[in-house]
């Protein structure tokens, strides 16, 4: 971790990562593109339902990047013992976290539904597919604990098996439970339910192997002091799961003003767009151990070194993927739902606006993790909060109002751009801190 080429070290443990992250998002997709093949209606309701989906995300990523960024820092420092007791207290605390959004999702279950956007000829589906999402919040939020926790401590192969195997399954499930055993959407949330199961049951296997942190109940410490780094390291991205949530149901409320293709349209463009940043997010969380292990031994060159270079790799392949899918949009959204010439309209349109600012994005995404990994949490907070709260939230209410549906489809365009500009004065005197190592400080003051 501090004597490996930096380029070298961040690519070995993003190519794990990348490939965890591009499978989690195909398997996504795979739900929208096999449930399109029933109805414009079902398609949304999937759309619909993806807000809930990231809040249980959102609690996940909370717990495992607070206690993920805790672990790589105390194990840079040799402190082993401390980095035990966190691993068992994010992992549980998410389990238990998880409960309680099934719970209270269930027992809420038709207002929720109609809160989320649903239309009246939304509504059935929303249900049935929501309502089976839900009883696999605990498997969600536990199993990117684990990922994440595996990801920090170096060790991303063992968390890309469980990622993949359950993606996989997903999508196998996916056109023999909707169209063989004819389930309809309810075959495609069962296959989701079964890939969650499985998929927490081979990562928590995988975490037995190897060098990584044995989760034990007996370790499981809900201190104050623990639960302080949880909220300091994990509050960015549960802000910006959290946030997304929020803004994902405004969306679908606005688009629902111009009926259910609309809310379809904009569901698959969602998903597109989070394909192509998981490549990005997937090279960032190969930098965040790098990140995290270096800051900790002192060594913040180091750090600066791997920011840089992931940030140039990002914005290369952004603008490439910008480059192709603004010239094939129309055909790409026709994957989707080729059947309705009004979702691919919206969807094409909603995608050229997304693209013209996506390359901008690879530095907003670098900036975070780079922000929260070596905790500056009021930073970080702050700009995990711009793209899809500080930003989004007022635009979505705003741009329908004065531009109707183009103001839905350019909505996240804008919102990217003044993030961007955001980011600028938030990261820059962070990187000017880290010109010095702080090993070398401590041998020039002795």
């Amino acid at each position: 971790m501090t004597t490996t080429p930096v380029p070298r070290l961040i690519r070995g443990l993003a190519v794990p990562t990348i490939i965890s992250m591009l499978v989690t998002s195909f398997y996504v997709m795979a739900d929208t593109y096999f449930v399109g093949k029933i109805n414009t209606q079902s398609t949304a309701a999937v759309g619909i339902s993806f807000s809930i989906m990231a809040i249980i995300q959102a609690f996940g990523f909370f717990c495992g990047h607070g206690s993920g960024n805790f672990i790589s820092r105390r194990l840079g420092a040799r402190d082993y013992r401390s980095a035990e007791k966190m691993a068992a207290t994010g992992f549980f605390s998410a389990f238990l976290i998880g409960c309680a959004i099934a719970l209270v999702g269930l027992l809420f279950l038709d207002p929720i539904c109609r809160a989320l956007g649903s239309t009246p000829t939304i509504l059935p589906y929303a249900k049935t597919y929501l309502g089976i999402i839900l009883l696999g919040a605990p498997f969600m939020a536990s199993s990117l604990v684990l990922n994440n926790q595996m990801r920090f401590q170096g060790n991303a192969v063992y968390a890309m098996i469980g990622i993949i195997v359950g993606a996989v399954l997903n999508i196998g499930l996916d056109p023999l439970l909707i169209f063989v055993f004819n389930m309809g959407i309810a075959g495609a949330a069962w296959s989701t339910f079964i890939s969650q199961v499985c998929s927490f049951t081979i990562l928590l296997f995988m975490d037995r192997k190897g060098e990584n942190i044995r989760i034990h109940y007996r370790h499981f410490t809900p201190t104050p002091a623990y639960l302080k780094e949880i909220v300091y390291g994990g509050s960015p991205s549960l802000c910006r799961q959290g946030l997304a949530s929020v803004s994902t149901i405004l969306l679908n409320v606005a688009a629902g003003n111009f009926g259910d293709a609309a809310i379809a349209g904009m569901s698959i463009v969602t998903r597109i767009c989070m394909f192509i940043n998981s490549f990005v997010i997937g090279f960032g969380q190969g930098f965040q151990p790098v990140c995290g292990y270096n800051y900790g031994a002192g060594l913040n060159q180091r750090v600066r070194q791997g920011f840089w270079y992931c940030v140039k790799v990002g914005v290369i392949f952004l603008a490439i993927c910008s480059l192709i899918g603004y010239i094939y949009a129309p055909g790409i959204v026709s994957w989707f739902r080729k059947e309705d010439p009004q979702v691919i309209a919206v969807g094409a349109e909603a995608l050229r606006w997304q693209l013209i600012t996506l390359p901008l994005g690879a530095w907003v995404i670098l900036c975070n993790m780079l922000l929260q990994t070596i905790r500056q949490p009021r930073r970080a907070v702050i700009l995990s909060s711009s793209r899809q709260g500080l930003f989004f939230i007022p635009l979505i209410l705003i741009l329908p109002y004065f531009l109707q549906l183009q103001g839905v489809e350019m909505c996240q365009a804008a919102a990217d751009l003044c993030s961007f500009l955001l980011a600028l004065p938030l990261t820059i005197p962070v990187l000017k801190s880290l010109r010095i190592d702080r090993t070398s400080i401590k041998e020039g003051d002795a």
